[in-house]
This record gives C-alpha cells, sequence and structure tokens, in this order.
C-alpha cells in the first residue's frame, strides 16, 4: 500500500513533469466509488480542472494534491493499489506490477481514472490507476493555503516529517496516554499520525524495540522518546529516498519482512528469527529476540480489566493464538479456532422433552457454542419447563421402555384414540402432556 514515502515519490514525480504547467485536456471515466464516495465526479473533475495551470504538487501524509491557480484543487488518496504514471518518465519503485497485467509500455495505462494532457515540453501525460478502487479522487473549494484546515486533511493528526513542530515527544506521550490500544494500532490510525501504513509502523516499532501488542499507555519516558526518534527518523527516511528500498539501511527490519512461508525467509541476516502477528486488523512483522514486552499486551489483561477490548470470545482466542505464535514460535494447533461453526451434538430428549415435536438436527445443522440460546420464539414452542411422563393409574399406560426408538417428527397435531395396551380408550402421549379426556 502506497504509505508516507511511496506519496512523497509521486509529489516528486508531479513537482518535475507537471508543476507550472496548463492542463489542457482531461480524459476521465465515470467510477460511483472511486469519485462517488467523496461526491465527486469525473464529468464535475473535467469541468473544473481543464484550462487550469498547476502551481504546486504537496503532500499530508498518504493523501496529496495539485495546487492550481484558482478553485477547486484536486486532493488524492491511492488506497490500497492506487498509483500515478507519466507517459514520458517511469515512476515504478519496484517491479511486480507487470506480473499484475500493468504494462508500463500501453498508454493509457490500464485501470485508469483520468488523464491530463499537458501543455509544453516535452509532451507529458499523467493517469491516475487504480485496479482495486479503493482511493480516492475529489475536489476541495477552498484557498490553497487553508487546504489543511478542511476536511478531510485536518481530520488527521500531523505528519511525521512536515509537522515536526506540533508532533513533538510531549505530544506523543499525551497522546499515548490519552487511550489504551495496542501500539501498532495506534501508529496505523491516521486521526493520530499521518501517513503510517503497515511496513513503516512495523520498521518504527522494530527500530525502538518495542512490541507492537503492547498497549500505548504502558510505556516508560525513556520508550516514548526512543519511539519518537524511531518514528521520525523512519518516515524522513522513508520520504528522502522517495521510498527506494535499495536505499534503505542494510539494519532494517523492512529488507527483510517479505519471505513469510519461504524457506529461509523468517530469519534476519545475523540469524534472528522473524514471526508474524495479526496486530490492529494488518499481519504485523515482529523479532521477539528484540521487540520484548515491558507492559502490558492485548490477550495479556484479564477480562474484568479489559471488558470493553475483549468482549467477544473468538476475538480472545485469536489474541491467544498470536500470543502462542510469539513465544513458541507456532500456533498451537489446540488453541485453532476451526473455520464455521462446529456441528451440535446429538441431543438426548425424553419422552416428554418440549421439543419432541419438532425433528432432531440434520447432519448439516450447526449451532454456534459462543453465543447464549436465544428464546423460543412465539411462533415456535413453549419455554415452560417440561413435564416429566407420568404412568397413567386409569388405563394402565406405560411410559415408553428405554432403548425404544421415538420418531423424530410428528406431523399431526391430532391422533387418534388408540388401544395402548389392549385398552381402546387409552390416550397417545403428546410433546410430554397427556391429552385429558
Amino acid at each position: 500500500m502506497p504509505e508516507i514515502g511511496e506519496v512523497a515519490r509521486i509529489v516528486y514525480y508531479l513537482k518535475k513533469h507537471a508543476v507550472g504547467r496548463t492542463i489542457d485536456q482531461v480524459e476521465a471515466q465515470e467510477d460511483a466509488i472511486v469519485y462517488g464516495k467523496v461526491d465527486c465526479s469525473a464529468s464535475q473533475l473535467k469541468k473544473d480542472i481543464v484550462g487550469k495551470k498547476i502551481v504546486d504538487a504537496k503532500q499530508q501524509g498518504k493523501y496529496f494534491w495539485l495546487e492550481l491557480d484558482s478553485l477547486p484543487h484536486p486532493l488524492m488518496h491511492f488506497g490500497m493499489s492506487g498509483w500515478m504514471k507519466f507517459s514520458n518518465d517511469d515512476t515504478a519503485y519496484y517491479k511486480p506490477q507487470k506480473d499484475k497485467g500493468i504494462s508500463d509500455e500501453e498508454w493509457p495505462p490500464k485501470y485508469w481514472k483520468f488523464v491530463l494532457q499537458l501543455s509544453g515540453e516535452p509532451e507529458c501525460e499523467v493517469a491516475f490507476v487504480d485496479p482495486r478502487r479503493l482511493g480516492r479522487i475529489r475536489l476541495i473549494y477552498v484557498d490553497a493555503h487553508v487546504m489543511r484546515n478542511s476536511p478531510p486533511l485536518k481530520q488527521n493528526g500531523p505528519d511525521p516529517v512536515i509537522d515536526k513542530d506540533v508532533l513533538t515527544i510531549d505530544w506523543l506521550a499525551k497522546k499515548m496516554q490519552s487511550k489504551r490500544v495496542p501500539i501498532k494500532a495506534l501508529l496505523l490510525d491516521q486521526a493520530n499520525i499521518s501517513g503510517v501504513g503497515n511496513w513503516v509502523a512495523d520498521e518504527i516499532l522494530y527500530q525502538a524495540k518495542l512490541h507492537p501488542e503492547q498497549y500505548c499507555n504502558t510505556f516508560s519516558d525513556e520508550q516514548v522518546k526512543t519511539l519518537h526518534d524511531s518514528l521520525v527518523n523512519v518516515c524522513t527516511t522513508a520520504v528522502d529516498t522517495l521510498a527506494e528500498s535499495s536505499k534503505f539501511p542494510e539494519t532494517w527490519l523492512m529488507k527483510h519482512r517479505w519471505g513469510k512461508g519461504k524457506e529461509g525467509g523468517d530469519r534476519l541476516p545475523n540469524g534472528e528469527r522473524i514471526i508474524h502477528l495479526k496486530v490492529g486488523g494488518r499481519t504485523s512483522a515482529v523479532v521477539p529476540s528484540v521487540q520484548k514486552k515491558t507492559g502490558a499486551v492485548a490477550g495479556d489483561i484479564k477480562e474484568k480489566d479489559d471488558a470493553k477490548l475483549d468482549t467477544k470470545p473468538k476475538k480472545r482466542q485469536k489474541r491467544q493464538r498470536a500470543q502462542a505464535d510469539e513465544s513458541g514460535g507456532e500456533e498451537a494447533e489446540e488453541e485453532r479456532v476451526p473455520r464455521g461453526r462446529p456441528k451440535k451434538a446429538p441431543v438426548k430428549k425424553e419422552v416428554g422433552s418440549d421439543e419432541a415435536d419438532g425433528a432432531e438436527l440434520d447432519d448439516g445443522d450447526v449451532e454456534d457454542s459462543t453465543e447464549e440460546q436465544k428464546p423460543v420464539s412465539k411462533r415456535g414452542k413453549s419455554n415452560r419447563k417440561t413435564e416429566p411422563v407420568v404412568k397413567d393409574e386409569e388405563d394402565g399406560t406405560n411410559p415408553a421402555p428405554k432403548g425404544t426408538k421415538k420418531s423424530k417428527k410428528i406431523t399431526s397435531v391430532k391422533k387418534e384414540k388408540t388401544g395402548s395396551n389392549g385398552n381402546a380408550d387409552g390416550e397417545k402421549r403428546r410433546s410430554g402432556r397427556l391429552s385429558a379426556k
């Protein structure tokens, strides 16, 4: 996913090829998700920016925008798979896009959402592409100098590179103390800090030697300072190198974290093991020998002390599996929760059970053992306590002997009187009740 460094790369190319030029022509494809989710449209974009001069290109975290010579200004977000391509330059920071069917040779490129034709020489066209349609393109109708004070930018936290005067050690300490979430989740939340994505967060925590699952309000002052320095350093390096991984320090986890599932791919060059946990809904690369737990960690807190974070058994079991993965290196098989619901065990019903008039569970019927049993609806069976079967003293009928197979389902509400045990006036028992004559 494009994060702070990758977005800085695109801003660099926009400054290099687009700033100072006029948008001569715009081609845009309607997309109810990429445009519509933010109350914009392709036709509106085309109408409002054609003929405008691009004055500057700017960034805040994962957002970037073109500053035009008049309102409005197009603001963009890449989402998971968005990118920007130039007809006269290669902006790729790695090459696996060709394996996904995106060729650098074709133009306009596959999955394009808009293409800008710019004035001047050399000829240049700029295309926004998004295979998964998780990116967003919108128009902001405010002056350029107040863009960051307007939604959605003002709803995001400070940028670790351009807002160093805001994102201080004291600011970070107060932010961490005001919440009780795993530190990885705090870093990923754009409302707290802009631009930090999955690999950047893992790198920050690895460099700071902090465990991603540890609650953010349990760190010492010294650890907060270390985290702050790591946050600023990693983000600044990613931006300065334009996310070119070959320029990252060899000591970075990022250069070795991608070998999950590959032989020998779960180790650092020095032999330290890399494991993968689910934290904040994202897969996290962790080096247990370096990132030690020094405080309360998600999954280690008692239920009564952590009720808000631990209200569902399934979520608790997932955290337990993550803990087993870290401590033992392998997931404990007995703690795995099978996918789907377990089959309901056969229920032995007494003759007098109120449920005797319903069919037994078929092989495909299942029951969720984690949910409380719900009361039977008014249209269903009674919730009253079942009545025991008693012997009919008058007609001498006896309850069915043990081991006698009963019918799975009684289809008729009324049954004719039968001469049970030779008694022509004997009553057939239904649903644990005796029919009074």
